[in-house]
């Protein structure tokens, strides 16, 4: 099933880049310097993707970098191009049958016309420079909880929780680390980190020494981590062995107690069909324990609540990340974006303070919650 869905999504995006370039084609005037420019361009943008996927870790860094930036940004930029082209096609095609404008009202601006392709170029280009724009500013994200139990001699505690950093190729040092300034004005006493760390090779953050920023935050009580799909997908052993020289500690099925009045449990990913039960994770641990549970994809949100878990912090579904996309995840999930409660326990699903892929964000946010815990 791995093999066919990978088949099946590589064919779809031959075929959505087929669309999309045949239809510049009859947009751009009829002349041979328009052609050539619009073949040298389809040639780059359509195999950067493939390029990279096959051989990033076998060229220099930097190269791999720049087949991931233009091959990942026009995969976002290909979906607007579908959309506004599938759009224009089914007008033009209800129009035959409803006959509501001129038969040729469509056809003199998507036809031979730079006006028509200056427009929706330009329109895609000012979306997509917007949607760089709005992954750039990082969304402060507050939930302030109050509970009945027991949190030590304290009277609040403030937790930063975060996901789907996706530190690679796409994602380089300097970046990540204006991320952690940001989170270290916050004075958080605890950071949490809900999977996907790693992108999907450990191969430029080994060389990067991205293990010595992590050392950079600051908070008293520790930083925890869980682990994502993506760190499976970098190689689970390579991805444990770079996790291993950052000094946070990372929870595989496992927890840990801080001071004795604070539980934190770190869920294996779901990728993992043999990972514990929640049940056994939580069966030695005492009811009076604030509990929070970092599990990457929330997928079943209800239940934590059977277990006396307080807080559950999750990612992984990026909220969509670009709109329609976020349309799916919402109906994927119960819960693919915000804070909710369920019955006791609150859950916070994270759209990530990184990204996948390009540097987009449209009709979603990058983000970073800001959870005061207080007594009741």
């Amino acid at each position: 099933m791995g093999f066919i869905t990978i088949i099946s999504v590589i064919l779809l995006y031959l075929a959505g880049n087929l669309y999309v370039f045949w239809r510049l084609w009859i947009m751009i005037p009829p002349n041979p310097f328009s052609y050539a420019a619009l073949i040298v361009f389809a040639s780059v943008a359509v195999l950067s993707l493939f390029i990279f996927v096959f051989a990033c870790d076998a060229m220099p860094i930097k190269v791999s970098r720049a087949f991931f930036a233009i091959g990942a940004s026009w995969l976002f930029t290909l979906l607007y191009f579908v959309i506004i082209f599938a759009v224009n096609d089914l007008i033009g095609l209800s129009n035959k049958v409803l006959h509501f404008m001129p038969s040729d009202a469509l056809t003199r601006y998507t036809k031979d016309n730079w006006i028509g392709l200056i427009f929706v170029v330009g329109f895609i280009a000012l979306l997509m420079i917007c949607g760089y724009l709005k992954y750039q500013w990082k969304v402060r994200m507050e939930v302030p909880i109050h509970t009945e139990k027991n949190i030590g001699n304290r009277e609040s505690i403030r937790i930063i929780a975060i996901s789907d950093l996706h530190l690679g190729y796409g994602i380089d040092k300097d970046e990540f680390e204006g991320w952690i300034a940001t989170i270290n004005k916050e004075k958080p006493a605890v950071i949490v980190i809900a999977g996907d760390i790693i992108d999907n090779s450990v191969r430029p953050l080994n060389d990067n020494k991205f293990y010595e920023s992590f050392s950079k935050f600051e908070a008293p009580l520790g930083v925890y981590a869980c682990l994502g799909n993506h760190e499976y997908m970098s190689g689970i052993d390579k991805s444990l062995d770079f996790l291993s020289k950052t000094g946070i500690t990372v929870l595989k099925d496992s927890h840990i107690m801080i001071d004795s009045t604070l539980c934190i449990i770190g869920r294996d990913d779901y990728f993992n069909m043999k990972r514990k039960s929640l049940q056994s994770l939580t069966a030695s641990l005492s009811d009076s324990v604030y509990t929070i549970l970092l599990d990457h994809q929330p997928h079943n949100i209800e239940e934590p609540a059977q277990y006396d878990i307080d807080l559950v912090v999750a990612g992984h579904t990026h909220q969509g990340q670009v709109w329609p996309l976020s349309m799916v995840t919402k109906q994927l999930y119960k819960l693919d974006h915000g804070h909710k409660k369920v019955k006791q326990t609150d859950v916070v699903v994270s759209s990530g303070i990184g990204i996948w892929g390009g540097k987009f964000r449209i009709g979603t946010q990058s983000e970073y919650y800001v959870i005061d815990v207080s007594k009741k």
